[in-house]
């Protein structure tokens, strides 16, 4: 494992084929007090045509990293029913879409009988792994990178397993 982490504007532009992520938990981080995530819960959704009021840096980086003609893609597992984060994420993930990003969700259920990592992490090019590490309530305890080749190729299997069973995000509905 190495200790340097390169930012994410590193870490994706050094992909040239694909760069895939894999979500397990139920909750990250979020500061439940923001304005944001106040006006979320008063009913508040960001209206798709209205790109200038939602698009954000990280958007222009999945933007320019899809245009270079990588593939991005995410997957998440989720519990069922939802929690009020994923009910959160859910309700912005139109944006990764809308800036390239291919976004699939798998209720956790369905998940139970796959091979997969401790840990969330991005796949750059089934070659090099960046680690995500949580604490229990979810804040960031900071990243990890890995080019070891069996835990690469247990990333790309667990990844691709779930992907193909998890839904397209236009079509998994929350309640």
């Amino acid at each position: 494992m190495s200790s340097s982490v390169p930012t994410f504007p590193e870490l994706l532009g050094s992909a040239v084929e694909s760069a895939v992520h894999l979500e397990m938990r139920d909750s990250y981080a979020v500061d439940y007090e923001s304005e944001p995530f106040k006006q979320w819960r008063a009913g508040f959704r960001h209206d798709p045509d209205d790109r200038q009021s939602w698009w954000r840096p990280w958007l222009d980086l999945i933007q320019e990293t899809v245009s270079r003609g990588v593939t991005v893609r995410r997957a998440r597992i989720v519990s069922e029913p939802v929690s009020e984060y994923i009910r959160y994420e859910h309700s912005g993930t139109f944006t990764n879409v809308a800036a390239g990003e291919q976004v699939k969700w798998l209720p956790r259920r369905r998940a139970s009988d796959l091979c997969l990592p401790g840990n969330d992490f991005w796949l750059i090019d089934g070659r090099l792994i960046r680690w995500n590490h949580f604490t229990g309530d979810g804040a960031s305890a900071g990243g990890e990178m890995s080019t070891d080749p069996a835990a690469a190729r247990l990333c790309a299997e667990a990844f691709e397993a779930v992907w193909s069973r998890g839904i397209p995000h236009d079509q998994y509905k929350i309640d």
